[in-house]
C-alpha cells in the first residue's frame, strides 16, 4: 500500500487521546506529545456500576494543493492528476474506563493520514479487520507497576501518531510510512521508577497471523529529557495470502500481503527517540532502521522474479528532527520538521526501490480551546531515483521534487 505511494492508518499512540489510568501511563510517557498543541480534553461521566468514564474525540479535514502530479494519461510517481481538492481526515469518539481493576477502552471511527511525498485518500471505516473499531481493548492492572491489555491495540513503534492532532504537523515522513498501525494483541506494561518498558505480542500489520513482536523501553530522566528505545519482528512467517489494512478503495478482506508488500509484515525495526523540552520548545530525533531478510520460501510465494523482492536482503533507514515551539501563552505555535532516508535493495519501502531523499514541513497553528486550524507546506527532494528506473514526479516521472500545501481545520472534545 505504501510502496505505491497512497497513505493509510498508521500508529494510534492511544496514550495522547486517553492521558488517563496506568494502563496507558507508559505510553503517554513514550509519546511526549506536540507541547504546543493540545489534544481532546476528556469529558467525565458517571458511568454507574462501571465507575467513571472519560468521553474524548474530534474531527478534522483538509484542504490541499500539490505539485508533481501527473496527467490522465501520465500519473508520474504519485498516480494521480488531482493537484487540488479536500478530504476528510479523522473522525474518532472514545470511551474509556481509566480507573480500577478492571478498565477498558472502545474508540470507533475513521482515520487516515497524510505522508510527504504520497498522494491524499479518503478516509475509510473499512481499512482494519474490525470494521469501524479503530481500538478496544480490556486493561487489568493488578498493581501501580503492572497492567496487561488485550484487544485491538496501537503500536509502540516510533514518535509520530496516526492520529494528527497528536503532532504539531500534519504531513508525516518517512519514519512513519513504514510502520505497524492497530493490530490485535495483548501487551503488557511494567514500571520501576523513572523506567517503563511494554512488550506486545499479536498479528502485526493486522494480518491475523499471531506472530510479530513490538517493545517499547522508555526511561524519564527528568520532565524535560525522556528517551525511548523501540524494536519489532516477525517471530514466523506471514505469508502474501494474509489480509492487511484495507482502504477506502480496497476493503480489508480484498487486501492481501502481497499486493501490500511481505517485506513490511516479515521485517525487523530498531528505533529511538529522545525528547527534550526548554520552556516553550520540544526538540525530538528520531533514527529508525527497518530490514527483510532473504526468504526463498516467501518470495517463490510472492511470485518474486530470481534475485528480486525477498530473495535478496533490503532495508530503510529514516532520520529525523521534530520541533514545536509555542509562542508564549498565545493561541498559536509553530511545528516542523527535517528528514532523511534511504532505501536499499529491490523492496519498495518508500518513494521507489533504491530511493533515497531529503523533506522538511513547516506547521503554523492556532487553537482556541476546542477548535483548531493549521497549514503546512511540506516540500520533499529526491537525491536518488531508484536502482531499477522507477518513475519520479511529474507527467514524464522526470522530477526530484514534490511540494504539499495544506490547510487544516478541527473541532476537539
Amino acid at each position: 500500500m505504501f510502496a505505491e505511494i497512497t497513505t493509510g492508518p498508521r500508529k494510534s499512540k492511544r496514550a495522547a487521546l486517553l492521558g488517563l489510568g496506568f494502563g496507558a501511563a507508559a505510553s503517554l510517557l513514550a509519546l511526549q506529545s506536540a507541547q504546543a498543541f493540545n489534544g481532546p480534553t476528556a469529558i467525565n461521566i458517571d458511568g454507574g456500576p462501571l465507575g467513571p468514564l472519560a468521553l474524548t474525540g474530534g474531527a478534522d479535514g483538509y484542504l490541499y494543493g500539490l505539485s508533481g502530479t501527473g496527467n490522465s494519461a501520465n500519473y508520474g510517481l504519485l498516480g494521480t492528476d488531482k493537484a487540488t481538492g479536500a478530504e476528510f481526515l479523522n473522525g474518532l469518539i472514545q470511551v474509556q474506563k481509566a480507573s480500577g481493576l478492571l478498565q477498558f477502552t472502545i474508540e470507533v471511527g475513521a482515520t487516515n493520514a497524510l505522508i510527504l511525498g504520497g498522494k491524499p485518500n479518503s478516509t475509510s471505516v473499512q481499512t482494519f479487520s474490525t470494521g469501524p473499531l479503530y481500538a478496544g481493548y480490556l486493561t487489568l492492572a493488578p498493581t501501580k507497576s503492572l497492567s496487561i491489555s488485550a484487544g485491538q491495540l496501537g503500536s509502540q513503534e516510533g514518535y509520530e501518531s496516526g492520529v494528527d492532532w497528536n503532532n504539531a504537523n500534519l504531513l508525516t515522513t518517512d519514519i512513519f510510512a513504514v510502520e505497524n498501525s492497530q493490530s490485535r494483541g495483548i501487551e503488557a506494561t511494567y514500571t520501576v521508577g523513572p523506567v517503563a518498558a511494554t512488550i506486545e505480542y499479536g498479528d502485526g500489520f493486522d494480518t491475523g497471523v499471531w506472530n510479530f513482536v513490538q517493545a517499547l523501553a522508555t526511561y524519564t530522566i527528568n520532565s524535560n529529557n525522556v528517551l525511548n528505545v523501540f524494536g519489532a519482528t516477525n517471530l514466523g512467517r506471514t505469508g502474501p495470502n494474509a489480509h492487511i489494512y484495507g482502504s477506502a478503495t480496497t476493503p480489508y478482506n480484498q487486501s492481501f500481503v502481497g499486493g501490500y508488500g511481505p517485506y513490511y509484515v516479515n521485517s525487523t525495526m530498531l528505533g529511538a527517540y529522545y525528547s527534550y523540552t526548554m520552556g516553550n520548545l520540544n526538540l525530538v530525533p528520531e533514527v529508525q532502521y527497518v530490514y527483510a531478510k532473504p526468504d526463498a520460501i516467501l518470495a517463490r510465494a510472492s511470485g518474486d522474479l530470481p534475485g528480486k523482492g525477498l530473495y535478496k536482503f533490503s532495508s530503510n533507514f529514516g532520520a529525523a528532527l521534530f520541533a514545536d515551539y509555542q509562542f508564549g501563552k498565545s493561541d498559536y505555535s509553530l511545528g516542523g520538521w527535517g528528514e532523511y532516508f534511504t532505501s536499499n535493495g529491490s523492496d519498495n519501502w518508500f518513494i521507489n526501490q533504491g530511493a533515497q531523499g531529503v523533506g522538511i514541513s513547516v506547521s503554523p497553528t492556532w487553537q482556541d480551546k476546542n477548535l483548531f486550524v493549521r497549514g503546512d507546506v511540506g516540500l520533499l527532494h529526491l537525491t536518488k531515483f531508484s536502482n531499477n528506473g522507477s518513475r519520479g514526479y511529474g507527467n514524464d516521472g522526470g522530477s526530484r521534487n514534490q511540494a504539499d500545501f495544506v490547510v487544516e481545520a478541527g473541532v476537539l472534545f
